[in-house]
Formats: structure tokens, sequence, C-alpha cells
């Protein structure tokens, strides 16, 4: 007697999906206690760990935008910057006030992303939900090959603008645009 085997339909893997209140609640409660995580496209993401050249990156950087920006604005580091039912945590984010102006999720004028391991996701995910977001100026910092990547002009789509400057170039932020800052300096 043999049997035929019938193969069952094909169901690929789905990861996990959550509503933003639960992930509020994994929070509040502790369940994401000293994990390195954010929160994109209903998913919880972990981030890797910060490798030093990584760390001056976002050193460097935040060092220029400071001096650029000064007294009136905050440049959060590495802090959450809920966008839409995103909760991405970028490298640094500048924002008009100060520390103490915000209890709710404030409005970025400025966002830096320092890639090395995860410049594929920076240029591609994040820029994605940083354009749906309207996010006028978006940078990311390429350790690896050296340059800086700067979107501007955001629609639903994406962004329409993308420059890449090398590090003899200068750039100024669009929130800032006195300011001028060699890409050099903020390179490790």
């Amino acid at each position: 007697m043999s049997v035929t085997a019938t193969r069952s339909p094909q169901v690929a893997p789905k990861p996990a999906r959550f509503r933003w209140d639960q992930y509020q609640q994994m929070i509040d409660s502790g369940t994401l206690d000293g994990m390195r995580a954010m929160f994109i496209h209903g998913e919880i993401v972990t981030m890797a760990a910060m490798l030093e050249a990584h760390a001056c990156g976002v050193s460097l950087t935040l060092h220029e935008l400071q001096r650029i920006f000064g007294v009136g604005f905050y440049v959060r580091p590495q802090l959450p910057l809920r966008q839409g039912n995103h909760d991405p945590e970028p490298d640094l984010a500048v924002v008009p006030g100060g520390p103490r102006d915000y209890t709710t999720m404030p409005a970025a004028l400025l966002v830096v992303e320092v890639a090395d391991s995860s410049f594929h996701y920076d240029t591609g995910t994040k820029a994605q939900i940083y354009a749906a977001a309207g996010l006028a100026d978006y940078w990311v910092l390429d350790i690896g090959d050296r340059r800086l990547l700067v979107f501007r002009d955001p629609d639903a789509s994406g962004y329409r603008s993308e420059l890449t400057l090398a590090e003899t170039d200068t750039i100024a932020p669009l929130a800032a645009p006195t300011g001028s800052i060699r890409v050099a300096d903020l390179l490790p």
C-alpha cells in the first residue's frame, strides 16, 4: 500500500506585529529594559551594539550641530522620535527649544543617523519613515565610505533630492542656512 503525501499550502513565517499601545505597555512594564530597540512598522527592531567609530561619529556630529545651532535649539542624542506609528531612535535630532520644553514628542528640524553596519537600513527604511513624516532635512553619515548623504524635499513616497558629499565638502542645515559644517569634521 502506498501513501501519497500531499503538501500543505506554503505559509511563510511572519514576524509578530504589535500596536503602538502594546509597545508602550512593554516599555512601561520593563519588558524591553536593557534592549536597544525601536518600533518600526509594528515590529520591535533591535539595534546592534555601538562600536567606537559609530560613537565617535555621533560625538563629533553632536559637537558640530551644537556649535551651528547654539542657544534656542536642542540636539537630542539617541532618543525616541515618534513618527506616526514608528518610534525610531535617531543618533541625533535637532529640535527648537531645550530639553525641558518637551513632555510630548517634538518635531525635528534635522535628523542625523551615523551609519556603519546600518547603512542600508538608514538609507532605506528610516529614510522612508522620515520622508513620509515630512522631515525636510535628513542626513546619513556613512563612516565606511567617508561621506555624508543629505536627503531633502520629502513626500509620501520618499525624498526627491539626495546629495552625496565627500570629506572635502561643506553643508549647512536647512534650519541654520548660515552655519557651515565640513563633512571631514563629522567623520572619525
